[in-house]
């Protein structure tokens, strides 16, 4: 596994904000956001560094194969409860366990639990007209790609491009609060599903890949800090800093190799080979697990 390999089972993130056309977009941008909705932060979050992270949270499939090929059972134990969506009454609260939906979604998708996985598209789609951003959800199509889950590198091109779209949206109508919520929301049920698996099967690949999340998250704490002066983004912080500083424990060092050449349609390719070596101790390794079931138990009200 390559140096970018972050460990975020989002699959259905960016997948449940399935962008309509222009006119209905346009249509449900005119409506008046209220102060608990809109963004608090100091200053504005720019196009490069949010685009930055989620490029870098894109590179779950990876850790989402590597899960699969361990032959872990599945467990809806994992799952945060998809039945509860009427105990999240805040904007806030509701961005963040739209995240957390959103990983429990990808570990569906993982095991092929389609059942299970409507019952979660409709708690989606319930806290996505909340935090009104329902204009970009398509339940239509979420529930045909619930079902098929084949070309899964097209379906992920096409559903980061459009988590993009709406994290612009809710940029421009000054709600990049939501957007830094969700993405915190997944990346921690992300840790939690992940945490859970090594318990019941510990891989060395997927050990590596829950100590290279120090990377992620400190781009995370730096979004989330933006919007400390909210007294809901400062409790929230100080329950992420708790893990951030298991985090600042684990090294990550980066090996240079050969680069080496192939030709790609015609042409003369060079890659540059690295490889990242990942060090965390089994007790460091179970306080980070441990710390991520808090945090993910806390968020969920669990």
């Amino acid at each position: 596994m390559n140096g970018k390999l972050l460990l975020y089972i989002l699959i259905a993130l960016p997948l449940i904000f399935s962008c309509k056309s222009s006119n209905d977009r346009k249509a449900n941008d005119e409506f008046e956001v209220p102060d608990s909705v809109a963004n608090k932060g100091v200053l504005e979050v720019s196009d490069e560094a949010m685009e930055n992270i989620t490029e870098n949270i894109s590179s779950h499939i990876e850790t989402a194969a590597l899960i699969k090929d361990l032959n872990a059972p599945f467990s809806k134990d994992y799952l945060a409860p998809a039945g509860k969506v009427d105990n999240y009454n805040t904007n806030f609260e509701q961005a963040l366990i739209l995240g957390v939906y959103g990983a429990d979604m990808g570990y569906l998708n993982m095991y092929n639990k389609t059942t299970v996985a409507l019952d979660y598209l409709s708690s989606i789609r319930k806290m996505a007209n909340s935090i009104k951003v329902g204009q970009f959800f398509d339940f239509a199509t979420l529930h045909r790609l619930a079902k098929n889950n084949e070309e899964l590198d097209s379906l992920m091109y096409i559903t980061q491009r459009n988590f993009n779209q709406m994290d612009q949206y809710l940029r421009e109508n000054n709600r990049s609060n939501l957007s830094t919520l969700m993405v915190a929301g997944g990346w921690i049920e992300g840790l939690y599903l992940s945490g859970q698996v090594y318990r019941s099967r510990p891989d060395e690949e997927l050990r590596e890949a829950i100590g290279e999340q120090k990377i992620i998250l400190g781009d995370l704490m730096i979004l989330m800090r933006n919007f400390e002066s909210d007294p809901d983004f400062k409790n929230l912080i100080e329950d992420f800093e708790n893990i951030h500083q298991l985090y600042q424990d684990v090294t990550i060092t980066i090996e240079q190799g050969e680069p080496t050449r192939k030709v790609v349609d015609g042409r003369l390719v060079i890659e540059q080979n690295t490889k990242s070596i990942v060090n965390v101790s089994d007790e460091l390794l179970e306080r980070i697990i441990k710390e991520s079931v808090e945090i993910r138990n806390k968020i969920i009200n669990q």
